[in-house]
């Protein structure tokens, strides 16, 4: 059995800190081993007890939570696990904490909560297991050159992420052209960060990016991510494909489900699509990307060198529904290559 994963558990509210610490100490392969009020106290704490992961609030007195992680990945970096509020400020500061190179974020818990802090444990777990591996800044995405020459054929392009997704999905979209081929995307993510996270990469990406509404077409030189919480994404209508949300229990404890998104792309789209299923924990999506492969659709996977998790992809890989598996930086350009109209034989 692998040595517990040891935890300092970081936040201005001393009830959140016991929340936070009672959620962690139920998982026997974790262990909290110190707690801090506010950055300054963490620092200190971080020196002294040399921990795998720290759970971090984004709101902080003295120094606020981005400004804590920015010193951290320049100085020490290490796997950080942000805590935020569920509401539009807190998503745009979860998403810059990614960028910036948290492993990953949860959401405060709202009152009623049945499970507070959802999969906090299996995150903390999976971030101390990337600490042992040399846990390193993840260097930032930046725009490719435009891509003139490119023209779109006729596929679907679905793509699967989750830990470590917001800067996979970056690096990959910023290669997209704006004439991208029709892309749909599932990233595990909080409720109301969905939309926050489209907008940000509608800034950064040359195509336009929206959360997925039920009933928009597909059209080139536009991306539909999944809203989170609430409703999966599929495509539906092969006469005239468009986003479908449906109300349907979580599959592989999630919802929305790579699984789902990619099994709606086999069944209408087979060898008229493209899947791609990049960083995240557990293995949510490797099925529903094996029945892509089955329905003759080209299938891609990111390594494990580039993975911040390299959980989903490797199961993906390990069940033969990857047919190429490659770093980050060369996914963009051979999804390219597979949805130019050359290569469909349409010139």
């Amino acid at each position: 059995m692998s040595a517990a994963a040891r935890v300092l558990v970081v936040d201005d509210s001393a009830t959140m800190r016991g929340l936070i610490t009672a959620v962690l100490s139920a998982d026997p392969e974790v262990s909290v081993i110190g707690q801090a009020g506010d950055a300054l106290e963490a620092r200190e704490a971080i020196k002294k007890l040399n921990p795998d992961v720290v759970t971090l609030d984004i709101e902080m007195p003295n120094m606020n939570g981005l400004d804590f992680l920015e010193k951290i990945m320049r100085l020490r970096p290490m796997p950080v696990i942000m805590v935020s509020t569920l509401t539009h400020r807190g998503a745009d500061a979860s998403l810059a904490a990614l960028e910036i190179g948290a492993f990953d974020c949860v959401g405060k818990p709202l009152p009623g909560d049945a499970r507070p802090f959802g999969d906090l444990a299996e995150k903390v777990k999976a971030a101390a297991r990337s600490q042992r591996r040399q846990y390193t800044q993840p260097a930032p995405a930046t725009p490719p050159p435009a891509v003139a020459d490119f023209r779109v054929g006729r596929k679907i392009v679905a793509i699967g992420s989750s830990t470590g997704g917001v800067e996979a999905l970056i690096a990959v979209l910023q290669k997209f052209p704006a004439n991208c081929p029709p892309t749909v995307i599932t990233q595990h993510m909080p409720p109301t960060f969905t939309r926050s996270f489209a907008e940000r990469l509608n800034r950064l990406c040359a195509p336009v990016v929206q959360e997925a509404t039920d009933g928009a077409r597909l059209e080139i030189g536009k991306i539909y991510l999944a809203p989170g919480g609430e409703r999966h994404l599929q495509v539906a209508n092969a006469h005239a494909p468009c986003c479908r949300l449906i109300e349907r229990d979580p599959v592989n404890g999630h919802r929305p489900s790579v699984d789902v998104l990619f099994d709606s792309v086999a069944e209408l789209a087979g060898r008229n699509a493209v899947g791609v299923i990049l960083t995240g924990m557990g293995r949510d999506g490797a099925a529903g990307l094996l029945k892509m492969r089955h329905a003759c659709a080209r299938t891609l996977g990111q390594n494990e060198k580039t993975s911040v998790v390299y959980g989903m992809p490797r199961v993906a890989y390990e069940l033969g529904a990857v047919e190429q598996q490659l770093p980050l930086n060369g996914i963009g350009e051979e999804i390219l290559k597979m949805t130019a109209a050359r290569k469909e034989g349409t010139d």
